[in-house]
């Protein structure tokens, strides 16, 4: 069986492994020009792994999978260090955050670190390369595919028995291609998450950070949305994510290399009902306005400013981790929507009563934060095309995305 894969990240790599030894002929399409300027889960992962059945996607993943996952990456690692830590495994942290309207959410992280995670890829790509079924075509920014149903599939004139796309979010273009054509392969596309990246010093939550490494909360906000944390990050830093025509901010952290300050991600889940179908564009949209006003770069702003609605035009005793030349100081709340930022506020406000300082006035607010749900896709509607990871609408981690290529390698394999 020949098989085309659409791109080479965390669900690429899941689906290869499980069906490698079988007979079959892989051709991995991937934009990138060469393995070293590729990356897995984003522009700049961190290689935070986990263990979870609340959090990483709607699909049902076995937690032994999930383990057996996280093993298989850290086994890819030249010498086999990381950082862990249990997201509320102590109940006196549990019951504090829950006596402020929290929803904690249990999670066993592994984080490998961004400096790491080259590593790990580049290992991976090199032992696949020696396999004589495998074969990578690098510098192949593909746009669209030829597919009806039948014998006639095509990825550059070639040819294939199925086609899997695992482009991530960042291949939104393809996937919008590919429906545009064959609309009924949509099951929803409601959501998006909006946000900011909240950088504060490390004492702030040091215990927590030491208990947990990532502490994951949801909170229902007064305004009746729901806000969450998203990748807590150590002693990390902030950076910018770019998608090519739009900028958005993202965090990381690395192995060795520690900064002063933690950062992590206030997202707020906006839901919107018919007829609005591109939650993609609605996102795109507010990250260009925020670009549009910050010059082409990012804003950052201090936590009164934003709560206040003031310009920021100095900083105070927080320094970003942000190179200068990547942001502004300016006030995001020209960018996003009042109900958004009132729900940051309110998520803000009452953590600060369980972590006291978390709502400093001279913590930094970056923005735009966006996390894209890709539309979701129903796989079961065409025999030969598949989607996997979080193009597909149905993953958000690199766990959850390796576990979803690996199951559909599964099926085809059973099949």
């Amino acid at each position: 069986m020949k098989i085309a894969i659409i791109g080479f990240g965390a669900a690429a790599i899941g689906f290869i492994e499980r069906i490698k030894n079988e007979n079959v002929e892989l051709h991995i399409f991937e934009k990138s020009k060469d393995i070293y300027s590729s990356s897995i889960s984003g522009i700049r992962a961190d290689g935070k792994l986990f263990v979870s059945t609340e959090m990483g996607g709607d699909l049902e993943v076995n937690p032994v999978l999930q383990k057996e996952l996280v093993d298989f990456w850290i086994s890819k690692t030249n010498n086999k260090t990381f950082e862990t830590g249990h997201s509320f495994l102590n109940t006196e942290y549990y019951k504090q955050f829950y006596s402020k309207g929290f929803q904690p959410v249990l999670a066993d992280f592994y984080h490998l670190g961004t400096d790491q995670l080259k590593e790990v890829l580049f290992n991976i790509f090199e032992e696949y390369s020696n396999r004589s079924n495998i074969h990578f075509h690098f510098n192949q920014n593909i746009q669209s595919i030829e597919y009806n149903g039948s014998e006639e599939q095509k990825v550059n004139d070639q040819h294939f028995d199925k086609i899997v796309i695992a482009v991530g979010r960042s291949g939104h273009k393809l996937v919008k291609a590919i429906i545009s054509k064959h609309p009924k392969l949509i099951l929803d596309s409601t959501k998006v998450d909006l946000g900011i990246r909240y950088e504060l010093p490390n004492h702030i939550v040091e215990d927590l950070n030491k208990e947990m490494y990532e502490f994951k909360i949801k909170f229902k906000s007064r305004t009746g949305y729901m806000v969450r944390t998203f990748c807590n990050n150590p002693s990390g830093y902030v950076v910018t994510e770019n998608y090519g025509d739009f900028k958005t901010v993202n965090g990381h952290s690395k192995l060795k290399d520690k900064s002063k300050n933690t950062n992590f991600a206030i997202l707020t889940t906006v839901q919107l009902t018919e007829p609005f179908n591109d939650p993609i564009g609605y996102g795109s949209h507010i990250a260009k306005l925020s670009n549009l006003l910050a010059g082409n770069k990012v804003i950052l702003q201090t936590y009164s400013h934003f709560k206040n609605s003031k310009r920021t035009k100095n900083l105070y005793r927080v320094h970003p981790t942000m190179p200068e030349d990547q942001f502004i100081l300016g006030d995001i709340n020209l960018a996003f929507p009042r109900r958004v930022i009132e729900s940051i506020i309110d998520f803000i406000e009452n953590l600060d009563e369980v972590i006291p300082g978390v709502a400093n006035p001279d913590n930094l607010v970056y923005a735009p934060e966006i996390k894209f749900y890709s539309n979701f896709i129903n796989n079961d509607f065409f025999e030969g095309l598949k989607f996997i990871g979080d193009c597909s609408g149905h993953t958000r981690s690199i766990i959850y995305a390796t576990a979803h290529g690996y199951l559909e390698a599964e099926k085809l394999i059973k099949k």
